[in-house]
């Protein structure tokens, strides 16, 4: 930052004002004079200081009030009184009111430069001071942007090795995320939350990976002690996912769990019902029934878009409108084109 070192000089005696910015700026100090202060606080506006060096006694607002009035507007420039007589009350309110120097009429000019000198020094160590907290503070946030951007792929990339047996492109949970961001967003929901279920959604399946192969990639329908037993993915995805002190983990420790819950009652592993059911896992389950209808499977082929939507909104012998949130559904309806645009755009 380079620094201006300059200084508004005020004072309502014209000789005076005109000696003292002639010496300034003779030593290396570029002033501006103004007569009084209503105009000084009209140049502070429109231009940057260093210090400031003001006469205390003047008609209308004195030093003691300009000087009050810079703190609250500007409150890291110095400013120094000067004065032909100072009084002890006159000098404690000047203290409390956080003049940096005063200066004693007439005045010794080296005293004066050195009292300015010292001023803009300060000025200079306070905005040097302020320039690297920001620079630290920039650091650190984009360390940690960096360090969360690092983890999130670590985790998608591990997801995408979980789910490598049945989906080898990992694209399944890339759409998941955007059409539940999708819903999110159609919902109104915070912004802190659609970020969370755009990552946290791609950990639904995670239990998956402590089911076996013979029963998860079966060609064919479930027996019922089959389905029992691929159920349990739910849990096993809550065990890995719970206990953690991150937000995202624990969205998706919930969505892991509840993103077979039905509005109706019906769905697993709680049976839970209605607004029992997380909203997470509401979004994710009608996104989650989307996906599935779409790809294909080895025990089925994948439907084209205006079935797979004819069929969540209308219903079919296995999924029926009841299974989800109204609401959830509503904004599916709304937004049935950006899901097959998804679809088509990570095939």
């Amino acid at each position: 930052m380079v620094m201006a070192r300059k200084i508004l000089v005020v004072d309502d005696d014209p000789p005076i004002l005109e000696m003292v910015c002639e010496l300034l700026t003779a030593n290396g100090f570029p002033a501006l004079s103004c007569s009084t202060p209503e105009k000084a606080l009209a140049f502070m506006e429109l231009e940057s200081f260093d210090a400031v060096l003001t006469d205390i006694n003047m008609p209308g607002i004195n030093g003691l009030d300009l000087l009050e009035k810079i703190h609250v507007r500007y409150p890291d420039i110095p400013v120094i009184l000067m004065t032909a007589g100072a009084e002890l009350n006159m000098t404690v309110k000047a203290i409390r009111k956080g003049t940096f120097d005063f200066i004693m009429k007439p005045f010794n000019p080296v005293q004066l430069i050195h009292s300015v000198e010292k001023a803009v020094n300060y000025f200079k160590l306070l905005q040097m001071e302020k320039d690297y907290k920001h620079n630290l503070e920039e650091t650190v946030r984009q360390r940690t942007r960096e360090v969360q951007d690092a983890s999130k792929e670590m985790i998608v990339r591990l997801i995408v090795a979980a789910e490598y047996r049945d989906d080898e492109t990992g694209n399944h949970i890339r759409r998941l995320g955007l059409y539940a961001k999708e819903l999110a967003e159609t919902l109104r929901m915070p912004p802190d939350f659609i970020e969370s279920i755009t990552f946290a959604s791609a950990m639904h399946d995670i239990g998956k990976i402590g089911i076996p192969d013979a029963i998860l990639l079966k060609p064919g329908p479930y027996t019922s002690e089959e389905f029992e037993v691929m159920k349990n993915h739910t849990i096993i995805g809550n065990k890995i996912l719970s206990g953690s002190a991150h937000a995202n983990i624990q969205m998706a420790s919930s969505i892991a769990l509840c993103h077979h819950e039905r509005w109706d009652g019906s769905g697993y592993p709680f049976g839970l019902k209605s607004e029992a059911i997380p909203i997470e896992g509401r979004i994710v389950m009608l996104a989650d029934q989307y996906e599935a209808l779409r790809s294909e499977r080895p025990y089925k082929p994948a439907l084209e878009h205006k079935d797979v939507v004819r069929i969540l909104l209308e219903g079919d012998d296995r999924t029926m409108p009841g299974h989800f949130d109204p609401q959830v559904l509503a904004a599916f309806s709304n937004n049935t084109g950006k899901f097959e645009e998804i679809f088509s755009s990570l095939a």
